[in-house]
């Protein structure tokens, strides 16, 4: 490794964290990418081109999960480890899952509305929805959705949850529902927390909308690109949904005319839901503690092409030699 390693940020990480990196490793400024060691990889789009620019470097971390924006074979191809930190978004963005989950059921969008229109008989015309004895749908069962469903039973609802990759032994919290379409016709509300890939784009679809309870309430926060917004807006306007609370959604961020964000039974975010100070801190701490490991030669907790690891270490070998 190289004695103060340059690491370049596509966000400045804070003053405190800058802090407590220096004297550890050097932040490389905009400049600098090409002769940068490592990457902190935030929402943009890490693809070979990008990589072709940074041809020092050994590793790329997301300051999150998902790793659909990075370009894995192409990392691979070019002897860089690929990371990710799927612990440090998990408590953020399960709380905001909730609370979109409750401003969607609870109206909130609609009655701020009406009363900021100085609009009459408010009460009266207020149709929320109770959630307590309810079901929640969980498609995918992971981090951030077990913490989901353990505040959505503090709420007294039941839980389900539908994830193919797990066994019968890891839905401790939920009903395990081994049909998709089961879960999505006996929950009220159904709250997203799967990984985009070539398999998942688009899976909600009009067919998966029609699957739906009638009055379902829908909360995604995971990608944008699961959801057909064509299909979402049509079983709104059909009633088939109550409501839906988005986090994501494609194109980030929408555009100030898309009909989403004009309808009060919708309460969109833009993809903020793990910006929490303590999140953002978090991410950024794992990412970077990530990013020295492979530097040092160790390998991370959580290498996403684990067969370019001989690679790396060879590369870094070379250039210590």
């Amino acid at each position: 490794m190289p004695d103060t390693p340059i690491i370049w940020f596509e966000r400045p990480p804070s003053p405190d964290l800058r802090k407590e990196m220096e004297g550890v490793a050097r932040i490389g400024h905009d400049d600098e990418l090409a002769i940068a060691d490592a990457v902190m990889a935030g929402a943009r789009t890490y693809d070979a081109a990008f990589m072709d620019r940074a041809p020092n470097a050994k590793v790329i971390c997301r300051t999150g999960i998902g790793v659909d924006k990075v370009d894995i074979p192409a990392a691979t191809a070019r002897g860089i480890a690929v990371c990710n930190t799927p612990d440090g978004p998990t408590t953020s963005t399960a709380e905001h899952a909730v609370a979109l989950m409750l401003a969607a059921a609870k109206q909130l969008k609609l009655s701020e509305g009406r009363l900021r229109e100085s609009q009459t008989d408010l009460y009266a015309r207020h149709e929320a929805v109770e959630l307590d004895g309810t079901t929640l749908g969980l498609v995918g069962y992971g981090r951030i959705a077990r913490r989901v469903g353990a505040a959505a039973r503090g709420l007294g609802m039941h839980v389900a949850a539908y994830d193919p990759f797990l066994g019968d032994g890891d839905f401790a919290g939920a009903r395990r529902m081994t049909d998709l379409g089961d879960l999505l016709g006996a929950a009220d509300v159904v709250s997203v927390h799967v990984p985009l890939t070539e398999e998942s784009a688009g899976l909600f679809d009009a067919a998966m909308f029609e699957c739906m309870k009638p009055g379902a309430v829908f909360v995604n926060t995971a990608r944008g690109g699961l959801v057909d917004q064509d299909a979402l807006l049509t079983a709104l306007d059909s009633g088939r949904l109550h409501s839906a609370g988005l986090d994501v959604t494609d194109p980030e961020p929408l555009p100030p005319d898309h009909p989403l964000l004009h309808r009060d039974d919708v309460v969109v975010t833009p993809h903020v839901a793990s910006g929490t100070g303590a999140g953002k801190r978090r991410i950024v701490r794992m990412a970077f503690e990530q990013v020295m490991q492979v530097l040092e030669g160790e390998r991370p907790a959580h290498l996403r092409n684990p067969e370019v690891w001989d690679t790396v270490r060879q590369r870094l070998e070379e250039e210590a030699s």
